[in-house]
């Protein structure tokens, strides 16, 4: 290759957007607050993250190129809790149980389709 090439090729990879990393991320507020203002943590958050994590590695789901499960710190939708936001759509859920997680996951994580009785309505904040 020549030096000509390279230089094309460099100036036509620095002007393509970059694919992400992972598809999708899911973040799982996990945040306790010591003094009993409601929090997600409160709502068994860390159970809904375990087992949206299992969930997406039994599917296949987890890994470069698809689908990331991480914990959060306070994402500030307190009044809302237990939340979990998914990017890069930036779709907000308030979950209940693991049937709810078990939703997430198939219609959005592995699908594409936003589970739409889960939305955090837009107004709650903290």
């Amino acid at each position: 290759m020549t030096e000509s090439n390279l230089t094309q090729e460099a100036s036509t990879a620095a002007a393509a957007p970059q694919a992400g990393y992972y598809q999708r991320h899911i973040f799982f507020c996990l945040n306790e607050r010591k003094n009993g203002e409601a929090c997600c943590a409160q709502h068994d958050a860390q159970a809904a993250f375990d087992h949206c994590k299992s969930l997406v590695k039994a599917a296949g789901l987890a890994g470069p190129g698809q689908v990331r499960v991480n914990k959060a710190g306070c994402l500030d939708r307190c009044a809302a809790g237990p939340v979990a936001v998914v990017y890069p759509e930036a779709v907000w859920y308030s979950y209940v149980d693991t049937s709810d997680i078990d939703e997430i996951v198939e219609s959005h994580l592995k699908n594409g389709q936003i589970v739409q009785r889960l939305l955090t309505p837009a107004h709650l904040g903290r």
